[in-house]
Protein backbone atom coordinates (compact mmCIF):
# COMPACT_ATOMS: atom_id res chain seq x y z
CA UNK A 1 0.00 0.00 0.00
CA UNK A 2 2.68 2.34 0.73
CA UNK A 3 3.95 2.35 -2.84
CA UNK A 4 0.36 3.06 -4.48
CA UNK A 5 0.23 6.43 -2.74
CA UNK A 6 3.51 7.88 -3.91
CA UNK A 7 2.08 6.22 -7.27
CA UNK A 8 -0.78 9.21 -7.35
CA UNK A 9 0.09 12.73 -7.48
CA UNK A 10 -1.00 14.89 -4.94
CA UNK A 11 -1.52 18.39 -5.48
CA UNK A 12 0.83 20.54 -3.90
CA UNK A 13 0.27 24.20 -3.89
CA UNK A 14 3.62 26.03 -4.03
CA UNK A 15 2.09 29.29 -2.33
CA UNK A 16 4.91 31.62 -1.24
CA UNK A 17 5.48 32.07 2.67
CA UNK A 18 4.64 35.45 3.52
CA UNK A 19 6.64 36.02 7.14
CA UNK A 20 5.51 39.08 9.84
CA UNK A 21 7.96 41.38 10.15
CA UNK A 22 9.79 41.55 13.68
CA UNK A 23 9.64 44.76 14.65
CA UNK A 24 11.99 44.16 18.11
CA UNK A 25 14.37 42.17 15.79
CA UNK A 26 14.45 45.08 13.41
CA UNK A 27 14.91 47.85 16.07
CA UNK A 28 17.75 45.99 17.17
CA UNK A 29 19.67 45.41 13.84
CA UNK A 30 18.94 49.19 13.42
CA UNK A 31 20.64 49.86 16.87
CA UNK A 32 23.51 47.71 15.87
CA UNK A 33 23.93 49.43 12.53
CA UNK A 34 23.61 53.13 13.73
CA UNK A 35 26.25 51.56 16.95
CA UNK A 36 28.46 50.41 13.90
CA UNK A 37 28.16 53.65 12.07
CA UNK A 38 28.88 55.51 14.63
CA UNK A 39 32.17 54.00 15.77
CA UNK A 40 33.17 53.62 11.86
CA UNK A 41 32.76 57.64 11.82
CA UNK A 42 35.04 57.91 14.96
CA UNK A 43 37.75 55.40 13.65
CA UNK A 44 37.55 57.75 10.13
CA UNK A 45 37.73 60.48 12.22
CA UNK A 46 40.52 59.80 14.59
CA UNK A 47 43.07 58.42 11.91
CA UNK A 48 42.35 61.91 9.79
CA UNK A 49 43.51 63.57 12.85
CA UNK A 50 46.44 61.50 13.06
CA UNK A 51 47.50 62.16 9.28
CA UNK A 52 46.58 65.76 9.69
CA UNK A 53 49.02 66.33 12.38
CA UNK A 54 51.84 63.76 10.30
CA UNK A 55 51.49 66.10 7.90
CA UNK A 56 51.63 69.27 9.78
CA UNK A 57 55.00 68.05 11.22
CA UNK A 58 56.07 67.27 8.23
CA UNK A 59 55.32 70.80 6.96
CA UNK A 60 56.72 72.36 10.12
CA UNK A 61 60.01 70.62 9.69
CA UNK A 62 60.42 71.48 5.95
CA UNK A 63 60.35 75.05 7.14
CA UNK A 64 62.67 74.42 10.03
CA UNK A 65 65.07 73.29 7.27
CA UNK A 66 64.33 76.19 5.05
CA UNK A 67 65.03 78.50 7.75
CA UNK A 68 68.39 77.19 8.78
CA UNK A 69 69.27 77.52 5.19
CA UNK A 70 68.03 81.20 5.41
CA UNK A 71 69.90 81.95 8.26
CA UNK A 72 73.05 80.50 7.07
CA UNK A 73 72.86 82.52 3.75
CA UNK A 74 72.38 85.79 5.69
CA UNK A 75 75.26 84.91 7.98
CA UNK A 76 76.83 84.41 4.55
CA UNK A 77 75.50 87.47 3.27
CA UNK A 78 76.17 89.61 6.37
CA UNK A 79 79.96 88.38 6.39
CA UNK A 80 80.50 89.26 2.72
CA UNK A 81 78.91 92.94 3.61
CA UNK A 82 81.45 93.31 6.23
CA UNK A 83 84.22 92.30 4.43
CA UNK A 84 83.68 94.54 1.12
CA UNK A 85 82.97 97.62 4.30
CA UNK A 86 86.46 96.80 5.77
CA UNK A 87 88.70 99.96 5.60
CA UNK A 88 91.79 98.05 4.21
CA UNK A 89 90.11 96.47 1.60
CA UNK A 90 88.80 100.23 0.43
CA UNK A 91 92.19 101.65 0.80
CA UNK A 92 93.71 98.96 -1.63
CA UNK A 93 90.69 99.49 -4.29
CA UNK A 94 91.51 103.30 -4.00
CA UNK A 95 95.33 103.08 -3.87
CA UNK A 96 95.40 100.27 -6.77
CA UNK A 97 92.72 100.45 -8.83
CA UNK A 98 92.17 104.01 -8.69
CA UNK A 99 95.44 104.92 -8.67
CA UNK A 100 95.17 107.54 -5.72
CA UNK A 101 97.20 108.44 -3.19
CA UNK A 102 97.24 108.82 0.61
CA UNK A 103 97.08 112.59 1.71
CA UNK A 104 100.46 113.89 3.54
CA UNK A 105 100.06 115.53 6.69
CA UNK A 106 100.98 118.93 5.11
CA UNK A 107 98.11 118.42 2.60
CA UNK A 108 95.40 117.76 5.30
CA UNK A 109 93.47 120.89 5.95
CA UNK A 110 91.78 120.87 9.59
CA UNK A 111 88.12 122.22 9.40
CA UNK A 112 87.01 124.38 12.75
CA UNK A 113 83.93 123.42 13.56
CA UNK A 114 81.38 125.98 14.26
CA UNK A 115 78.95 126.46 17.02
CA UNK A 116 75.73 127.84 16.12
CA UNK A 117 74.94 131.32 18.08
CA UNK A 118 72.73 131.62 21.39
CA UNK A 119 69.45 132.51 20.89
CA UNK A 120 68.25 135.71 21.28
CA UNK A 121 66.87 137.53 24.45
CA UNK A 122 64.00 137.21 25.65
CA UNK A 123 63.04 140.99 25.00
CA UNK A 124 64.07 140.96 21.20
CA UNK A 125 61.65 138.42 20.61
CA UNK A 126 58.26 140.17 18.79
CA UNK A 127 54.60 139.12 19.51
CA UNK A 128 51.78 139.72 16.75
Amino acid sequence: MESFEYAIKKDVRNNPIVREIDRARQRELWKSVGIASFLVLVLLFSAWQHFELLRHGYKVEQMERERAAEEELTRQLRLEVETLKSPKRIEALATKRLHLVAPAREDAIVIERVLPADPPAKSVVAFR
